[in-house]
């Protein structure tokens, strides 16, 4: 058979050598071979592509991610790390929020693992109905099942060795019948690893749907017992189970009359702290492919490194923004790969209805305390320290809301910063006087320029003085913040977005970030503490104005002392000049 180097290849699709490689690496070209540093693709992978039609890969959100089909970033030392816990014979779970790109992970680590172990890869969402788990014969004969079907479709299924060891392990299901349960499930499994030459990886997808079950807690149990004595009796040697939930906190009861005491099934799982997020040198990388594929010019690192910025590297996030920008491109709008055009897909990205959005609001239905502490963060800048023996930060790290920022807990990424807001203050906005004074003024407020942001301060002024000037000191601190939100929101609501900077976030002081038609507004929401505190906050908000290359910056401070007076005023400071509001 003909081969060609990857250049040729590359050549011959009117595709780029680096995506042939991408190719190889993955598995995705059969045939392929490595010859010292170099790929060979063999010339049928040629001739099954249609030279001037080759498709290009495109952006995917919903599925498994194939390297052949869309723009995905390099899963290889992900897949070097994970696999060095398999070869110590670690069970470990990958327990991340949704659309974390953990299946996706695992379907490539079982092509990865291929050629040194047999892997069994599973989805009990797929493969077990929740009847599956009523009792431990049901849920044994169903697991049984969807083993062999798994296995069938492995590479190593076809193979006679292999074969007989299915057949056995088939006729054991067989005979036992209504007997076959975890005791004899376990049983045939450990028969089966000691019956075939290459040691077993087990990986189970979707285990969220198991842990209400006590079956699911037993058959944990099982899988314990045969790991602590696997040097007795056969079995796998390495066990993934990955969903959200990090089943290691699972109790199982000891005995049904003895409910104070419980231990967990799965305490065995070795720590998994693999960084599955991307990085912004990973964003950058894809982002060459796809520049390279439409032969299109982009300046990728500082688009690469915004899109982290609004994202922290949540995979979803990053896909669908790009997913976004190049549906824009491919309108014919030329020049959206840009921080205009990442701006106008983070629009349209939170004031749209997914599938990970719909999730996140129903955990905050389900868990409504959950959703004050959000609150606290995100309206009156509470600090909370990060500890994941505290209940409510541990569910909300779980489902990927909060992540640790230096000791405290924040939120996990500006993207759903900013989603969070928007839910909160739609519903705070129902019966609120202040939503409708910001609604009805609108009009005056934005220009053929943008938003008139000293307009926008000394209506609110007005308005707050009017209707919350005589409200006790604590009101003000827990809600001013969250009232000055509420106004504003109307005025950008469909056509900008805004956003807490977090180096600033924080029971004294919070800057505001307004991106509005492409154009960025910076206004310092504080409480006040005197003269001298104040000139520390305009020299602090000089140094964001910097930061963003602005000349004109906002202050909004509520003022507790009784001697106040309400207004707006203008300062020059430093070549900048400050708008500063005072309620």
């Amino acid at each position: 058979m003909k081969y060609y180097t990857t250049k040729e290849a590359a050549e011959l699709l009117g595709v780029t050598k680096r995506y042939i490689t991408k190719l190889c690496v993955s598995k995705a070209i059969t045939g392929a071979e490595k010859k010292g540093s170099r790929w060979m693709i063999p010339e049928t992978f040629i001739l099954e592509k249609n030279v001037r039609n080759t498709p290009k890969r495109v952006f995917n959100t919903t599925g498994i991610c194939d390297p052949a089909q869309h723009y995905m970033v390099d899963l290889t030392q992900r897949l070097f790390d994970i696999r060095k816990l398999v070869d110590e014979g670690k069970y470990f779970t990958i327990n991340r929020a949704r659309q974390f790109g953990k299946t996706t992970t695992l379907h490539a680590l079982a092509e990865y693992l291929s050629r040194d172990y047999l892997v069994i890869s599973m989805d009990f969402q797929m493969q077990m109905s929740d009847a599956k788990f009523r009792n431990e014969n049901s849920f044994s004969l169903a697991f049984a099942r969807a083993f062999e079907n798994s296995f069938r479709i492995t590479e190593n299924g076809r193979s006679q060795e292999y074969q007989t060891a299915l057949k056995a392990f088939t006729e054991e299901r067989q005979e036992a019948g209504e007997q076959f349960e975890l005791v004899e499930l376990f049983q045939a499994l450990s028969s089966f690893c000691a019956s075939v030459s290459k040691k077993m990886v087990l990986m189970i997808d979707e285990v969220d749907s198991a842990t209400n079950n006590q079956v699911f807690l037993d058959f944990l149990a099982q899988l314990r017992g045969y790991y602590i004595n696997r040097s007795r009796f056969a079995t796998f040697q390495s066990v993934i189970l990955a969903g959200v939930c990090d089943i290691r906190n699972l109790k199982r009861k000891m005995r049904p009359d003895e409910e104070h005491k419980d231990n967990s099934p799965w305490n065995i799982a070795a720590d998994f702290d693999i960084d599955m997020s991307f990085s912004a040198k990973q964003i950058d990388a894809m982002l060459k492919e796809y520049a390279d594929e439409h032969d299109m010019l982009m300046d990728t690192e500082p688009i690469a490194d915004e899109i982290y910025d609004y994202t922290s590297g949540y995979p979803y996030l990053v896909s669908r923004l790009c997913q976004l920008i190049d549906e824009m491109y491919q309108s014919g709008m030329h020049e959206v790969w840009s921080h205009a055009g990442l701006l106008e897909a983070v629009r349209k990205l939170v004031r749209e209805s997914n599938s990970l959005f719909e999730d996140m609001a129903k955990k905050i239905k389900d868990y409504p305390e959950l959703g004050t502490m959000l609150r606290d963060i995100l309206f009156c800048g509470k600090g909370i320290p990060f500890n994941l023996g505290t209940e409510l930060v541990s569910i909300g790290a779980m489902f990927g809301f909060l992540k640790d920022e230096e000791g405290q807990v924040a939120i996990a990424n500006r993207i759903f910063e900013i989603w969070f807001y928007n839910l909160f203050i739609a519903q705070d906005a129902i019966d609120s006087k202040t939503y409708d004074a910001g609604q009805q003024l609108k009009e005056q407020f934005i220009t053929e320029n943008g938003l008139n942001i000293e307009k926008i301060l000394k209506k609110f002024v007005e308005h707050f003085t009017e209707s919350f000037g005589n409200s006790a000191d604590a009101f003000v601190e827990e809600n001013g913040r969250k009232l000055f939100l509420l106004y504003i929101r109307p005025l950008i609501n469909g056509i900008g977005n805004y956003y807490i900077e977090a180096r600033t976030r924080s029971m004294g002081r919070t800057d505001l970030i307004i991106d509005y038609l492409g154009k960025q507004y910076i206004i310092e929401m504080k409480i006040w503490h005197g003269n001298e505190y104040n000139t520390r906050g305009e020299e602090q908000l000089l140094g964001y104005l910097n930061d963003y290359h602005l000349e004109r910056g906002y202050m909004l401070s509520f003022n507790f002392n009784k001697n106040k007076k309400p207004g707006v005023k203008e300062i020059h400071f430093k070549n900048h000049t400050l708008i500063e509001a005072v309620v």
